[in-house]
Order: C-alpha cells, then sequence, then structure tokens
C-alpha cells in the first residue's frame, strides 16, 4: 500500500494545528481562536479534488462554489457554540448543539438550493 502526500498531509496539518491551539492557548485567546480557523483544510481538499480531476475547470468552480456553502452552516455551528457558551452550557452540550444546528443548517441550505435549481 502506498500513502500519498494528500492522504497523509491532511492529518498531520490537523495534529500541527491542535498542538499550535493547545500551545497558543496559553498566551493569546485571540490567536488561538485564529488558528483554529485558519482556512488549512480548504487548500487540502482543492489540492484533493484538483489533483484527481486532472484541475478540470468545471470540477473546480463547482467544488469550491460547494464550499462557500458549505461555510454557510460551519458560521451557524460557531455562533451556536458561542451562544451555548455564553448561557454557560459546557462542552459536549455546547458542541452537541453546535452540530445540531450545523446539520440542520446543512439539511435545509440543501433544500433551499434544490428549489432553487442550484444543485
Amino acid at each position: 500500500m502506498h500513502l500519498r502526500a494528500q492522504d497523509v498531509l491532511p492529518v498531520l496539518v490537523a495534529v500541527t494545528v491542535i498542538i499550535t491551539v493547545a500551545i497558543l492557548e496559553k498566551y493569546s485567546k485571540l490567536f488561538a481562536a485564529i488558528t483554529a480557523t485558519m482556512p488549512l483544510t480548504i487548500p487540502l481538499a482543492i489540492w484533493i479534488v484538483y489533483s484527481a480531476n486532472n484541475g478540470d475547470k468545471l470540477v473546480m468552480s463547482t467544488f469550491t462554489q460547494n464550499m462557500i456553502f458549505g461555510m454557510i452552516p460551519t458560521t451557524f455551528f460557531v455562533i451556536a457554540a458561542w451562544i451555548c457558551s455564553r448561557a454557560g452550557l459546557r462542552l459536549l452540550p455546547t458542541i452537541g448543539i453546535g452540530y445540531f444546528v450545523w446539520g440542520v443548517s446543512s439539511w435545509l441550505l440543501i433544500l433551499i438550493r434544490r428549489a432553487l435549481g442550484l444543485v
């Protein structure tokens, strides 16, 4: 079995980000948050799709457009987590509610896009 860089790199980047956030959190909550929300997996995903499709312009355009729409539920996840944190909820309920909001908003976004003929 041969491992390719595009298979290993996302894992290495994820581990690096986790370690960096853990270190930065001790010094600056702001920089830890900025690091946690850096677009790290986005370029990796673009690279994987680009490589798998020989840089096909239509595939890349569609993929990156879908990423824009995918960021909307992620934003709702963060907003829900922020609201839960302000309300004093513990970690697991905060994350659970965040994922619930993400799932519902993803589902609604897909329905809206289908209704508008955008999927």
